[in-house]
């Protein structure tokens, strides 16, 4: 089993930026892909970047040169770092471990044009 808890959402202004983490516990030895997920009001959740254990990533169109995620596999955390927001990126933001099929319960972003 793992547990997966995000933080550090919150509210900005467009062009700000935010981080978020997730930090996992339980069985996390064999977690390899971690991925972020994002889910708009009204609308399904979408892949925003996943991470595997070997650092290789990969990004949505849509957040592709703004967002950065990253990983330490020491510490058991994934991050966001999230640049020049934009009100479309309003959403409440999941961390994920599909391995296990695990997820957080989110955090909320919210940004204001």
């Amino acid at each position: 089993q793992v547990q997966l808890v995000e933080s550090g959402g919150g509210w900005v202004q467009a062009g700000g930026s935010l981080t978020l983490s997730c930090a996992a516990s339980g069985t996390t030895l064999s977690i390899n892909t971690m991925a972020w997920y994002r889910r708009a009001s009204g609308k399904p959740r979408d892949l925003v970047a996943t991470i595997t254990s070997g650092s290789s990533t990969n990004y949505a169109d849509s957040v592709k040169g703004r967002f950065t995620i990253s990983r330490d596999n020491g510490k058991n955390t994934v991050h966001l770092q999230m640049n020049n927001l934009k009100p479309e990126d309003t959403a409440v933001y999941y961390c994920n471990a599909p391995d296990y099929a695990a997820w957080g319960r989110g955090t909320q972003v919210t940004v204001s044009s």
